[in-house]
C-alpha cells in the first residue's frame, strides 16, 4: 500500500471510530440532542472519562439549546 494510501485508510479508521464516540457517555436522547454540536465541536475526542462532556462543556456558549440541557444535567 502506498503511503497516501496507508494515510487515507487511517483518516478513515479515524472517521469510522469517532462516530460511535458519543455514544459511550450518553443515553440515545442525549446523543439525538448533541450530535450536531458533537461533530461541529468535539469530532476528534476520543470516548470514555467524561471526555465528550468536558468538551461539550467547553463549548458551553456555543451549543444548541438542546444540548446545554444535556450537559447541565450530566453535570448533576
Amino acid at each position: 500500500m502506498s503511503l497516501i494510501g496507508k494515510i487515507l485508510f487511517a483518516g478513515f479508521l479515524t472517521f469510522v471510530a469517532s462516530a460511535p464516540a458519543l455514544a459511550q457517555d450518553f443515553a440515545p436522547e442525549q446523543r439525538a440532542a448533541c450530535k450536531g454540536d458533537y461533530e461541529k465541536f468535539c469530532r476528534g475526542t476520543r470516548p470514555g472519562g467524561g471526555r465528550v462532556l468536558a468538551c461539550l462543556s467547553k463549548q458551553y456558549g456555543g451549543l444548541s439549546e438542546t444540548c446545554k440541557k444535556v450537559v447541565d444535567a450530566q453535570k448533576r
